[in-house]
């Protein structure tokens, strides 16, 4: 038995299919962990939310920006981008079905020594505080009224936390937290603009998992989102959003002993 984690797929279903044969994938032994954004800009997102939902139990899934964003298009809360590409899941006659399934995903999960996010967590967030707060946007996505509250999902502000916020304004902070973030300041507001690499970061901000005092780093969290960043295994942290949506890498860490698998994308 082994667990694989995997970085942002976004569509490219047949780079997955070929990741999982080199992998050896085995859905009645083997777990899949996948860092969220499954759909969107790749050529095939309705097969991949097909087959992830088929295999069940052997995949654990947090939601990312562009799966959030898939499920508010298809509520009629916002319209598809130009560069979208999540039209053949809203014709499909199983969308329904498929979305329903989405919705009730996880948005963070941990186990053991391990904790999973799309994009991160803010400093002053400890694993245990961080799976309460993702809880909290779960069963709102959960609840018959999703609908209501992916209308109050989408703003910048507040850029940042604090435990009195209540109500749609502290739900967004926890998305765009754990599905928009890559930077912060030392006081934790987080900057959504920013998309570069490391050595391009705006003066005030640093990576947010390279904060001193950060209070996840009991765990090591695994993430994705940032594609500029790239591959990066630093102790207690793994980042696996390689580009492959871009033509550079799908990537999968097998957590027993951190061997890296990676398969070259078509552009």
């Amino acid at each position: 038995m082994a667990t694989y984690a995997i970085g942002d797929l976004q569509g490219c279903y047949t780079a997955f299919r070929r990741l999982l044969d080199i992998i050896q994938f085995n859905p009645t032994s083997d777990k899949l962990w996948l860092v969220g954004d499954i759909v969107n800009r790749g050529p095939d997102s309705l097969s991949l939310l097909r087959y992830i939902k088929q295999v069940g139990s052997s995949v654990v899934m947090v939601l990312g920006n562009h799966d959030l964003h898939l499920l508010a298009v298809a509520a009629g809360i916002t319209k598809s981008r130009y560069s979208d590409t999540l039209q053949p899941i809203l014709n499909a006659p199983d969308r329904s079905e498929l979305l329903d399934w989405l919705r009730h995903q996880k948005l963070f999960y941990a186990e053991d020594e391990y904790a999973m996010v799309h994009a991160g967590l803010l400093p002053s967030w400890p694993v245990a505080q961080a799976q309460q707060l993702a809880y909290e946007v779960e069963n709102a996505l959960r609840d018959d009224n999703a609908a209501e509250f992916l209308t109050h999902m989408y703003g910048n502000e507040p850029d940042y936390w604090q435990a009195a916020w209540t109500g749609y304004a502290r739900l967004r902070v926890i998305i765009n937290a754990m599905t928009r973030m890559r930077v912060c300041t030392l006081d934790g507001r987080m900057n959504f603009e920013f998309k570069a690499d490391l050595q391009s970061i705006p003066s005030g901000f640093l990576p947010w998992f390279k904060h001193p005092q950060r209070a996840s780093k009991t765990h090591t969290v695994i993430f994705g989102h940032w594609s500029a960043l790239g591959l990066h295994l630093n102790g207690n942290l793994i980042a696996l959003d390689t580009g492959c949506v871009w033509g550079r890498q799908l990537t999968a860490i097998r957590l027993e002993d951190r061997k890296v698998f990676q398969f070259a994308c078509a552009k």
